[in-house]
């Protein structure tokens, strides 16, 4: 099996990752372009997790640290890579982030439709918690 390198991204990937994205992750957010990405990283250089397997991106995960939770965004695996503990080694990667930041609880986004990622976070640990309801509501940029 091939090894799987585990760090941050870096803003010069930024492309990369969106189009990584494109392929394997499921949904896409109203972040998903460079300008989100960009602020993400400036905000949080380690926030961002990839995992590389001889210089290709095949994962990635963010890791966010608000100062008081623990977020999980974009668990994302390249469909080739899948059930090879790409997954595992990106949450292991991102629990000790929040255990090192003082985090208690990690809690994971994950779209009602997307059954697979469903099944990696429940395997991972993680379950639906009924008690609570996620509520939105878009923001207007500087230009709308």
């Amino acid at each position: 099996m091939t090894e799987t390198d585990i760090r941050p991204a870096r803003p010069a990937e930024i492309p990369d990752l969106l189009a990584f994205w494109g392929h394997a992750a499921e949904g896409k957010s109203v972040t998903d372009d460079e300008d989100g990405l960009a602020q993400l990283l400036a905000r949080d250089p380690e926030a961002l997790i990839v995992a590389e397997q001889d210089g290709r991106l095949v994962g990635t995960v963010i890791a966010g640290w608000d100062g008081w939770r623990c977020h999980l965004y974009r668990l994302a695996v390249h469909p080739d890579h899948r059930r090879q503990g790409v997954a595992t080694a990106l949450l292991d990667a991102a629990e000790a982030r929040f255990r090192a930041l003082g985090g208690r609880r990690g809690d994971a986004m994950v779209l009602d439709r997307n059954t697979l990622g469903a099944s990696a976070w429940q395997a991972a640990g993680y379950a639906p918690d009924a008690a609570w309801t996620r509520w939105t509501k878009p923001l207007p940029t500087a230009a709308g």
